[in-house]
């Protein structure tokens, strides 16, 4: 039987490192937004929001390379909307990927005019409005890659995804314990920070957090 198509040990320790490295990406584009850029929406104070100019900061400096494709614009009622697929580089896979969003605004009408009364909307109503939606659908597409883009902003629910950290591997959080362990020449010190420290461990995948916390309890005098 051939073993020609079996990977070799490099090809999995690299493809694992590739897992691992793809897995710390995800846990950094779901860490919450920056409380400073985050904005609530002049109709409804309740509603939460990250303005473009942060979005677009955040592709560039996550990904420096992306750009947005307009797939369709119509309207539809009294709004105009916009279909855009945003396109940004994998910086672990160096692959394109993409996301898909949709975006909607309406046409001003004059004042006291109804909001179908074609005979009433403003000159430039589709100036405003077309690139409004294309606004809004660009948001739309990039909530999707992550929480640090303002995905759970206006969810009562989150899911947290620090608990991803050593998912494939959770050698290098291992590693860190043992050296933070070994830094620790006080036992009170450490009595003081155990359950923080098992804590923090644990949720990065050293299960041994605590059995390796006691073994040092003991070693300190």
């Amino acid at each position: 039987m051939s073993n020609k198509n079996l990977p070799t040990i490099q090809d999995l320790y690299s493809e694992l490192d590739l897992l691992s490295k793809s897995n710390d990406l995800n846990i950094l584009l779901n860490q919450d937004p920056k409380k400073e850029w985050i904005k609530s929406h002049p109709m409804n104070a309740k509603l939460k929001y990250l303005p473009i100019e942060r979005v677009e900061w955040l592709l560039t400096n996550l990904f420096v390379r992306w750009k947005v494709e307009v797939k369709d614009y119509k309207l539809i009622a009294n709004s105009v909307t916009v279909d855009v697929r945003v396109h940004y580089l994998d910086p672990i896979t160096n692959t394109w990927e993409w996301q898909d969003g949709v975006g909607a605004s309406p046409l001003q009408t004059d004042k006291e005019a109804g909001a179908t009364d074609w005979t009433k909307i403003k000159s430039d109503a589709v100036m405003k409005a077309l690139p409004a939606a294309k606004t809004f659908a660009v948001k739309d597409a990039v909530e999707q890659i992550g929480k640090i883009f303002g995905k759970d902003l206006n969810r009562a629910d989150q899911i947290m995804y620090n608990t991803l950290a050593g998912k494939f591997d959770d050698r290098n959080a291992l590693d860190e314990l043992k050296i933070v362990l070994s830094e620790f020449d006080n036992k009170k010190e450490l009595e003081a920070k155990q359950v923080k420290l098992a804590h923090k461990y644990e949720e990065l995948g050293v299960s041994s957090a605590r059995q390796l916390i006691k073994k040092r309890l003991g070693e300190l005098q």
